[in-house]
């Protein structure tokens, strides 16, 4: 149950009542592919750095260690000892990302194993099937999701097909939630918007999937090699056409100024495996722009990465120790990274409520970004 609580302009600031806890949003998900976030880091780790919700990855998980183990262990949240809120994708950006390993089919996808190389076939139904028996929060559609340069032609073969897989997704999930077995028949289903950077694709399918009444509704297919502009363009053209009473869910993205943009235009969902993947090549996000610890400059400095920071690495360690172990090679010194930048992210979603609770969003985001641009 989603409740719009304010707006400010478009920037929306909602709540997302679920079976595993309520969702203050916007919220930024923290990323964890395989049930776990890549550096190191615990699920306490994610309790003290503020996280809301967990994401994890359907194909990845199927293939490792198998769905069904995880339904046998009595679902993921038990399996990685997490009580708050999981979504998981649906292994359709794979269809994507494995474009070499995969053929699409109006019944599916098959894959070949990017770990054996053993075929999986992965269709709405499958999809739906797998993320139940994970018992995540939130399920994701299985979608295609295009390459955003793709002719016009095959973009609207595409979501044309898109849109008959979400039926037979929303058909599945109903079915498999009144099963008596199902761990968690409380299980929301988001719906996925495509069209690449046609604006009347996007727009028609915005509008065709609002009628079927899903629990949310996710931009997908952005942040795959178009520009920073003509994502901002997509989202003014599209978020419009998506209900205002459910929550809105941008795909992939982003930067901490991408998120900035999107809250602007009325997102609020995020996912990225940036302030992790940035975190473990040792580039940590701060108020003062982003650091690379390797530099040189940060060998005797021994003030935390940044004043003021209530994240663990800044509590207790120097720019120049978390230098130190990141040149060692010792595996302290990601881990710190990354609880360091999901920190910083997930403090910045609740300023960002915060200020879209007092009616200041236009105000905090200019402030925010040119902070935010500033060298360090």
């Amino acid at each position: 149950m989603y409740e719009l609580i304010k707006k400010d302009g478009l920037a929306k600031r909602g709540r997302l009542k679920t079976v595993h806890g309520t969702i203050e949003t916007p919220v930024f998900m923290n990323v964890g592919t395989a049930a776990a976030i890549k550096g190191a880091v615990s699920t306490d780790d994610l309790r003290q750095i503020k996280t809301q919700v967990e994401l994890s990855n359907t194909y990845h998980l199927h293939v490792r260690p198998g769905d069904k183990i995880v339904k046998k262990i009595g679902g993921l949240h038990r399996f990685m000892n997490w009580d708050k809120p999981i979504l998981t994708d649906s292994g359709g950006f794979q269809v994507f990302s494995l474009a070499s390993l995969r053929k699409i089919k109006e019944e599916g996808v098959h894959f070949h194993s990017h770990i054996d190389g053993r075929k999986i076939f992965m269709g709405p139904e499958e999809s739906m099937q797998i993320q139940s028996n994970l018992a995540s929060t939130i399920a994701m559609a299985f979608d295609e999701c295009p390459s955003s340069v793709a002719d016009k032609k095959y973009m609207a073969n595409s979501v044309a097909r898109t849109t008959r897989w979400l039926k037979r997704c929303k058909d599945e999930m109903a079915r498999l939630n009144s099963l008596p077995d199902t761990i968690n028949p409380d299980q929301l289903l988001f719906g996925i918007n495509q069209g690449g950077v046609y604006e009347d694709i996007r727009i028609e399918h915005a509008q065709q999937i609002t009628e079927l009444d899903l629990d949310g509704y996710a931009v997908g297919g952005l942040a795959v090699g178009e520009s920073h502009e003509e994502m901002y363009r997509i989202l003014d053209a599209v978020v419009p056409h998506l209900p205002q009473d459910k929550p809105t869910y941008l795909m992939g993205v982003g930067t901490p100024a991408n998120i900035l943009e999107a809250v602007d235009r009325g997102v609020d969902f995020f996912d990225c495996v940036y302030p992790s993947r940035n975190g473990r090549h040792g580039h940590v996000y701060t108020n003062h722009g982003k650091m690379n610890l390797f530099n040189a400059k940060y060998e005797l400095d021994d003030r935390p990465i940044e004043e003021g920071c209530g994240c663990p690495a800044c509590r207790s360690y120097s720019r120049a120790y978390i230098r130190h172990l990141l040149k060692a090679k010792e595996m302290l010194g990601m881990r710190l990274c990354v609880l360091h930048n999901l920190y910083f992210y997930n403090t910045m979603m609740e300023e960002i409520r915060d200020a879209i609770d007092a009616g200041e969003y236009s105000a905090y985001k200019k402030r925010k970004l040119e902070k935010l641009s500033q060298k360090s």
